[in-house]
């Protein structure tokens, strides 16, 4: 299987796919939560009593909306890469928590997937085809 073992020198490319695909999926999940309105967002926000936060429902929606869309087109163009990765890690974990406790691990599972993935971009960064690119 040598032919495998090329792949190491398109990590790049590797990078844009899942930035492209991961930012795809984030703005199809996230805008109808932004464009929702306030009753959306209540609903989502609700999600932080989970981890203890029990004010302000509507504003936290609205951001975990905004962090998602605009995360998500964000990542596709690899701008503000990390602060973004974070943004969404943290969005994830509520989501976690929130089936953990809920659902259970069946249906916590996704976002816990995705919550790793994130966790592992962090380190690893944007790639050279991004904005982000030193």
């Amino acid at each position: 299987m040598a032919y495998l073992g090329k792949l190491g020198n398109y990590r790049n490319f590797g990078l844009l796919l899942i930035r492209l695909g991961l930012g795809i999926m984030f703005i199809y999940h996230g805008f109808p939560k932004l464009a929702g309105g306030e009753k959306t967002w209540i609903m989502v926000g609700s999600a932080t009593k989970y981890v203890g936060i029990t004010f302000w429902p509507a504003v936290w929606g609205f951001l975990a909306a905004v962090v998602e869309t605009f995360g998500g087109f964000l990542l596709i163009i690899g701008w503000a890469f990390r602060p973004v990765c974070l943004l969404i890690l943290i969005n994830l974990i509520v989501a976690s928590i929130m089936h953990l406790r809920t659902d259970g691990l069946m249906d916590a599972s996704h976002a816990i997937e995705d919550a790793i993935m994130f966790a592992g971009l962090l380190f690893v960064g944007p790639g050279s085809y991004s904005a982000d690119k030193k």
